[in-house]
């Protein structure tokens, strides 16, 4: 397993969720080192929540689960991105990427 630098963001690493068909960038999310390591071995996105302070694997609730398909790690080794099959919406909003808005607020796609 690929050594990620855990350490540099107070045990937290950014993490970039991409479409692995469409290559549509779903949403961003924290991993700790748990995180990273159940989500390496169940292939279920799973990310740690800052303002729960816990573990929470996308899709528990609502059934919109990420199935990884691909993981990447960035030339500093303290990004993650993960290429993902969704199970419906990514964002808890109900839209299929969190990124629907432009720099106005308007919602531009679906």
């Amino acid at each position: 397993m690929m050594q990620l630098d855990f350490k540099k963001q107070n045990g937290l690493i950014p993490c970039i969720v991409q479409d692995v068909d469409t290559k549509k960038v779903l949403m961003l999310a924290y991993m700790n080192e748990k995180s990273y390591k159940q989500t390496v071995e169940t292939k279920l996105a799973t990310y740690y929540s800052r303002s729960r302070q816990s573990l929470w694997i996308k899709g528990e609730t609502s059934g919109h689960y990420q199935h990884v398909k691909k993981i990447r790690i960035d030339c500093d080794q303290d990004t993650i991105l993960l290429e993902v099959e969704q199970d419906g919406a990514a964002c808890h909003t109900g839209h299929y990427s969190c990124f629907y808005r432009d720099e106005n607020g308007d919602c531009v796609d679906e």
